[in-house]
């Protein structure tokens, strides 16, 4: 490629300028608009003409220069400052050593760098981030993600999730990281391939996917997916893929351990609970990032053994977060209480009817097989479980019992049923959140004898059940309404949390009778259990009014992986979780990075005198809870089904003399058995979170790249100055919150809504009026955003495209005018100023370097990328020769570049001659011999400061590489020359008279 046609050049084609970009097909050029982004690049191939045998005079790529300012148009200084700020703002590939940062849509913490700075450190990236829950783990991937994609590692990248998260993931790859995805699953696959061009798989034509593990992970669908995977693959809520006992976690173990069997492919495992209290399964997730790891005791790691394992495995308490990691507060105050309630007589009769009726279960099982002991047990558990639930969960599981045939015992192809998903909740899955109708009836078919008795039983359940629901003696749902009164009063949002569908719908439809009288407006309650679909659910949950009160009813469905902080704030267990893990991601839905209220609320409710309730505080709850004040998280439990069905039993049934006696006794030794276990896991874990917190990584280290980055692109406050400015001189009415000063209100006024320009209109919502008032948009630059008010980062639509348009206009010598018919934003300014005592001369300038990389690992050819930054640089006069010109420091001339203001008016005209003056100086107008002389002083001064100022960032890429141990032979940044000259800004001293 000729000199003048090397990548950063200016070129001209098609009637317009472009920037060259560097490519990887020498035969076509890659061109992007002056001031366009990576959707306006356009290929032209370079030998079109001989391909088609005849000239197309306007395809012909030929070198072109950077356009001039033009003085016809000269505005103020808060007009070249918009340009500065919109000329930032539209950077993508920043010259910063982090190059993620110009494409994502938020501003990570200082923490969330960690696990990107790691992943640089290996060739593949093999990576088990297993952070607390809530602290942001997918915006952690999503930076890896975008740092890979960015630096032209990978070009391809799927996503693997349970189904229920698929929507969420394409949500935050396209708003996050920019990288709009497809959903690949049962319900899409016919569309999707639909539109394939002849020839080529769906995991080749779509660059970004989101694939339910579940429909992949199947015999038919695997090996077509393995043929063609993506080079990176991350994988959400791993837990449910490692090796474990069921069928859906072997299928899911399989392809993982086959997709890391591609040595190049990268891999991103995402989990807040690795191991569940199984060793072996933790074991099994880290041998997919490196097979000899699945050997290793992690418990018993000698020092070279844990060093390594460290490169590929991060897992930071919240606690650990806080103090190490962050100068402010990150995550809201979690406020845990505990509330109860009394059995009301009709409760107590159905309850103590059940008991008696459950423990004649588990004692007629002893002489049993174990696989019918185990029938009797689990149907015991799930029918006592139930009736203490609601009457509307224990009808629920008597009526299907009681209406149904009998399905008798599973064959011995189908092998054992596992009826723990209806009763426990496990970890590797979301529970059945149905009744467990079906354990009862498998009781048949292990003493059928006694069937027509135990069928009578039930029917006088039932019988109790109708009558508790009718008497309005429900206790525990007239309680609840209490609490939820007083936390809506307070300002909370809360979600009430069920384990049965029964359930949930029954306390929703009583909530919503008794909230029209609780005088707090119009409450929203709203339901959503399995029976809804995902898309639905979120749908329903995109309907609540965020100016309203509300509340949530949910069973576990929405426990995991569910983003639910921007409309919630507190969390009541109305049914306890016989799991404490489930009752950490049922508070890590509204207790997460993101949440905006300071506070949230965490209510365990249950009842003074249910021995149910008792039974799981006492074996499960309380354990916890010492567990988490200890050691600052919470520590998953033994999930070793047997032991904990045999400590739950005998809490229960084997050391209760009655119903009703309660659970304040010594522990027997089933309990202390199983406590001793989970005391282990407790000690492990806080060996494990020592070892591998990464506190290698220095904070302040990190927290420098991030400022680094903010220079380069601009940080938070650039797009409030920006955006508040540039609609302020658009006419625009902004106001601000008078009880928050980080929420805005953008007047959408109808008839300046349509003078705005189609681009600008298309990004801005639809005005729309409520009664007489006008039609507003909230606003706000901070995150997490306030209630109501939607986040402007700097790749939010409207603000990337206001500020591509206003950058666009200006270099076309087109501008906006203001309502006063001044220009919006201007390539020239001049004003008379006491900021500086001589005539002094700002340039706005562009630069590109072109940043050569080392080749890869196992690689022969380096690569090129184009990388960019906006710098302000300046000269005063101090003699009338070229050479008397004086220098500024480059913060000096930023300084007055941003701060500068006007003391007196100057006439256009002069206005006019100011720019002129300048523009001769610098050799873009008149033939004056001085004037070129002073051009090529003042060109050869800026090459002197952008080569010193490639040093500078050169060092700073290889300072980040050194510190991920990356090799630097053959890193180089050089700036391509000439700059662009976006703008001058000429200051006059103010004579003091």
């Amino acid at each position: 490629m000729p000199e003048a046609l090397r990548p950063g050049s200016i070129v001209r084609c098609r009637n317009r300028e472009w920037v060259l970009l560097p490519g990887t097909d020498p035969n076509v050029y890659r061109l992007r608009p002056l001031a366009g982004s990576d959707e306006d690049v356009v290929l032209v191939h370079r030998r079109l003409a001989e391909l088609l045998g005849y000239e197309l005079p306007d395809e012909r790529v030929t070198a072109a220069a950077f356009p001039p300012p033009s003085p016809d148009q000269v505005g103020d200084a808060t007009s070249c400052r918009l340009l500065w700020e919109a000329a930032r703002l539209t950077l993508r590939d920043g010259a910063a050593p982090l190059r993620a940062f110009g494409r994502m849509s938020v501003r990570p913490r200082v923490y969330q760098l960690a696990p990107l700075l790691m992943a640089l450190r290996l060739d593949p990236v093999r990576l088990l981030i297993a952070d607390d829950v809530g602290v942001g783990k997918t915006i952690e991937a999503l930076l890896i993600a975008r740092e890979l994609w960015d630096r032209q590692e990978i070009r391809s990248l799927a996503v693997l999730c349970p189904p229920y998260l698929c929507e969420q993931w394409e949500f935050e790859l396209a708003t996050k990281a920019n990288l709009p995805a497809v959903i690949i699953r049962s319900g899409t696959v016919s569309t999707l391939e639909r539109r394939l061009p002849p020839g080529k798989s769906l995991y080749q034509h779509y660059p970004v996917q989101v694939i339910s593990i579940d429909w992949v992970k199947g015999e038919k669908n695997k090996y077509h997916f393995l043929q063609f995977c993506p080079e990176l693959v991350i994988v959400d809520e791993v837990h449910g893929a490692a090796q474990g006992n069921s069928k859906g976690q072997q299928e899911r173990h399989a392809l993982l351990r086959d997709l890391a069997k591609g040595p190049d492919r990268h891999l991103i495992l995402l989990t807040a609970t690795p191991h569940s209290g199984k060793p072996e399964a933790f074991r099994s997730l880290l041998g997919l990032l490196n097979p000899k790891f699945d050997a290793w005791d992690v418990s018993n790691l000698h020092e070279e053994q844990r060093k390594e394992l460290a490169l590929h495995f991060v897992q930071r308490t919240r606690k650990d977060i806080q103090q190490t990691w962050e100068e402010s507060m990150v995550f809201p105050r979690r406020e845990a209480m505990d509330v109860t309630y009394t059995l009301s007589l009709p409760s107590r009769k159905l309850f103590e009817a059940t008991y008696e009726f459950c423990a004649e279960l588990v004692g007629s099982a002893k002489d049993l097989v174990a696989s019918k002991q185990r029938h009797h047990h689990w149907a015991a558990l799930g029918l006592l479980r139930c009736v203490m639930s609601s009457p509307a969960a224990a009808l629920a599981a008597l009526d299907a019992r009681l209406h149904s045939k009998a399905k008798g015992s599973p064959n011995e192809e189908e092998g054992e049923v596992d009826w723990t998903a209806y009763v426990y909740e496990t970890t590797d899955a979301l529970p059945e959140d149905e009744a467990p109708s079906s354990a009862l009836e498998a009781l048949e078919a292990t003493q059928p004898a006694v069937s027509a008795a135990r069928a009578q039983r039930l029917r006088e359940l039932a019988r109790l059940a109708i009558q508790l629901q009718q008497s309005g003696e429900d206790n525990k749902l007239e309680r609840c309404a209490e609490v939820l009164r007083s936390l809506l009063a307070q300002g909370f949002q809360p979600i009430v949390w069920c384990r049965y569908v029964a359930t949930a719908e029954y306390v929703a439809k009583e909530l919503a009778k008794r909230a029209r009288n609780w005088g707090l407006g119009e409450v929203q309650v709203l339901a959503l259990t399995g029976r809804v679909g995902d898309e639905e659910r979120r749908a329903r949950i995109a309907e609540l009014q965020p100016d309203r009160p509300r509340i949530l009813v949910a069973t576990d469905c929405l426990s995991e992986g569910i983003n639910l902080q921007e409309l919630f704030t507190a969390v009541l267990h109305y049914d306890l979780p016989w799991n404490p893990n489930r009752l950490e991601q049922r508070e890590g839905r509204v207790d997460r990075y993101g949440q905006r209220s300071q506070v949230v609320k965490a209510i365990r409710f249950y009842g003074a005198d249910n021995p149910v309730d008792g039974a799981v505080l006492k074996v499960l709850i309380k354990k916890a809870d010492e567990i988490r004040k200890s050691l600052g998280t919470h520590v998953p439990i033994p999930e070793e089904t047997e032991t904990l069905l045999q400590a739950l039993l005998s809490e229960l049934f084997f050391r209760r003399p009655s119903s009703s006696q309660l659970f304040l006794f010594e522990e027997d030794e089933q309990v202390k058995d199983f406590h001793a276990t989970w005391d282990l896991l407790q000690k492990r874990e806080i060996t494990n979170r020592s070892r591998f917190a990464q506190r290698a990584l220095k904070p302040e280290e990190v927290r420098k790249e991030l400022e680094t980055t903010d220079q380069v692109l601009g940080e938070p406050e650039a797009v409030r100055r920006f955006v508040l400015e540039a609609c302020q001189r658009l006419g625009l009415t902004l106001k601000q919150e008078p009880k928050n000063p980080h929420v805005f209100h953008l007047v959408l006024e109808e008839n300046l809504f349509q003078q705005l320009p189609d681009r600008i209109r298309r990004v801005l919502p639809t005005p729309k009026r409520v009664g007489k008032a006008l039609a507003t948009w909230s606003i706000t630059f901070v995150s997490p955003s306030p209630e109501g008010a939607e986040y402007l980062g700097r790749n939010h639509p409207f603000v990337a495209t206001l500020a591509a348009y206003l950058l666009e206009t200006a270099l076309d010598g087109q501008p906006l005018l203001t309502p006063q018919g001044f220009p919006l934003v201007a390539r020239c300014g001049a004003l008379r100023t006491r900021a500086v005592d001589r005539l002094t001369t700002l340039l706005l300038l562009r630069v590109r370097y072109l940043l050569e990389l080392p080749p890869k690992k196992g690689g022969d050819s380096s690569s090129t990328l184009l990388a960019e930054e906006i710098m302000v640089l300046g000269f005063r006069h101090a003699g009338p020769r070229a050479a008397d010109l004086q220098w500024l420091p480059q913060e000096d001339a930023l300084k007055l570049f941003r701060e500068a203001t006007p003391t007196a008016n100057i006439p256009a005209g002069e206005k006019r001659e100011l720019v002129e003056g300048e523009l001769a100086l610098l050799g873009f107008s008149g033939g004056d011999p001085a004037a070129t002389e002073a051009a090529q002083l003042i060109q050869k001064r800026i090459e002197e400061t952008l080569e010193a100022r490639a040093k500078t960032l050169e060092e700073s890429h290889k300072n980040l590489r050194r510190a991920v141990g990356e090799h630097l032979r053959g890193l180089s940044l050089k700036p391509h020359l000439p700059p662009d000259l976006l703008g001058i800004l000429v200051l006059q001293p103010e004579v003091q008279l």
